[in-house]
Formats: structure tokens, sequence, C-alpha cells
């Protein structure tokens, strides 16, 4: 069931990027370098959430499609910036070379200024949708502070600035909060408000969000020490050769796996709290984030 959802709404997704993206107007090579990246493919996790809660609702997924979208460039953007020299240095990305091997530094911190930028006009799409307008600006506002330096961008820089030092639990931890689950729990909080959640839904869904963030990067980091580099489409180790702290590395890996656990099944809890009409799919995507190899 779950396999075929995500199909289909990656899909939906998809479509509705490449229509986001047929812009008018740019340098051919901008628009190139953006579309490299986005067209990559990926989990399309953080969109599908946005979807998904939506379908939890009752309300049809058509309402977030921008919302969506727009996710996903700012997504792709920290990815374009994360692998540059400057930063992780990395050669690979989803099983393909990095955005700045093929098109060049410059361009690719363009590529990803630009796809920064354009999630925001993409965002304000959604009121075509159906979304209210006060609910988008509201939205709006949510996904620059989760992505901004309170946000995602201030988990990057703590996990910089981490590198080559042990990290305390409670400093790793709030490097994971940031830097990869606050972008989720957007994802989760602006599903919720397109569907005029109540304050006791938003507030659930809330804890939902952010214990599947935790679970997504702990397995994160086991998957960097244990997973299948076919799959994952980038080297193994790179934590490891960055020297940078990680679960595995302060906890072990079995004291990992139960904190993985824990997250997902507090995850679920959260879920039944909000008591939604129809939340199998998102409590399937937690223990999905669990079991995922890649």
């Amino acid at each position: 069931m779950l396999a075929q959802y995500i199909a289909d709404r990656s899909h939906a997704v998809n479509k509705s990027l490449q229509q986001y993206l047929a812009l008018s107007d740019v340098p051919a090579g901008l628009l190139e370098a953006m579309s490299y990246s986005i067209e990559a493919g990926g989990k399309r996790l953080r969109p599908i959430l946005v979807l998904a809660v939506l379908d939890a609702f009752g309300k049809p997924y058509e309402m977030g499609l921008a919302i969506a979208c727009a996710v996903e460039m700012i997504h792709t953007y920290s990815l374009i910036h994360d692998d540059l020299p400057a930063m992780d240095n990395d050669d690979f990305r989803r099983g393909r070379p990095t955005n700045h091997k093929v098109y060049g530094e410059a361009m690719a911190i363009l590529a990803g200024d630009a796809l920064l930028t354009q999630a925001f006009e993409t965002l304000c799409e959604a009121e075509r949708a159906g979304v209210p307008a006060g609910d988008v600006l509201r939205i709006s506002r949510e996904m620059a502070v989760y992505a901004g330096p309170k946000g995602m961008v201030g988990g990057q820089v703590a996990d910089m600035e981490g590198e080559n030092r042990t990290l305390t639990l409670g400093e790793l931890q709030y490097i994971h909060r940031h830097k990869t689950g606050d972008l989720l729990v957007f994802c989760v909080r602006a599903g919720a408000i397109a569907a005029g959640a109540t304050p006791h839904q938003l507030a659930a869904l809330t804890r939902y969000g952010e214990h599947i963030g935790l679970a997504f990067q702990v397995k994160d980091d086991i998957l960097d020490v244990a997973g299948d580099e076919a799959k994952l489409g980038k080297p193994v180790g790179s934590d490891e050769k960055s020297h940078k702290s990680t679960y595995p590395s302060l906890l072990g890996m079995e004291r990992s796996k139960e904190v993985l656990s824990h997250s997902v099944s507090e995850a679920k809890k959260a879920l039944r709290e909000a008591g939604l009409a129809n939340d199998a799919v998102l409590a399937e995507l937690a223990a999905y984030i669990m079991e995922r190899d890649h």
C-alpha cells in the first residue's frame, strides 16, 4: 500500500515540479542546473508528508501540491550547497555527480539561490488550489523560520562547527533537530494548516513531525556506517571522514537503534492523539523511515 502511495504522490509532485520550473526569461544554463538537481529524484519524503497530512484530513491532496513543490525546492537547494567544496565536498548525490561537479561551483551556488527564492513564489500558488490566503501567508512565514537561521541553516552551521571534535549528546540533538528535523516538522505543519487543523491537532502533529525528524537523522547516521553504497547513491563513511559526531559514534550502534525505534513509537503515539480520520499512511511513513535502506 505505502509503496504505491509513494509512487502515485511522487508522480504528482514530479509533474508539478516540471510545471513550476518551466520558467521563461531565465538564463538557460541556470535553469538547466536547477532542473538537474530537482530531477535527480530522491525519496520525495518531504513533499509526500505535506500531501499525506491533507489526505489524513480527508482533503484533496491537490491543495498541497504547490506547498509540496516549494519544500522540495528548499530541500534541493540545501543539498546543492551542502555538497560544495566549502561544506561537505561531496562528488555524488542521489547516484549522480553533484551539481558543482557538472556546472561548476559558481553556477551551483546560484542554482541553489534560485531554488530557494523560487520556492516562495511557488508556495504562493497554493491560494489558487484553495488554501485561504491567510493560511498561505502563515505557511510562508513558517517555511522561512524552519528553513532559515533559527532552523535548517542554523543546524547546518552547528554541524559545520562541530567537525573535528566530539560533541555532547545535547549538541548533537540540536544539530539533528534543526538541520534535518525542522524541515520535516514544517512539512507536517504546513499540510495541517492547509487542511484547517485545530490547535490540538496541530500540536499533536508537530510532535509527530519532531519524532520522525529525529528518527530520520538517526537512521541516516546508521546508514552512513552500515548502509549499502549502491542504494544510498553516495559513499558510506562520509561522517567519519569529516570527523563528525553521530549517534553511533556517541551511543554505539545498538543504543542508536533503540533511539530510532523509540522515536518511531513516540511519533505513532502523537499521531493517534491527533485523532485524524485516516492516519494509516502517516503511521506507515513513520515505520518506513525506520526500515528504509537509503
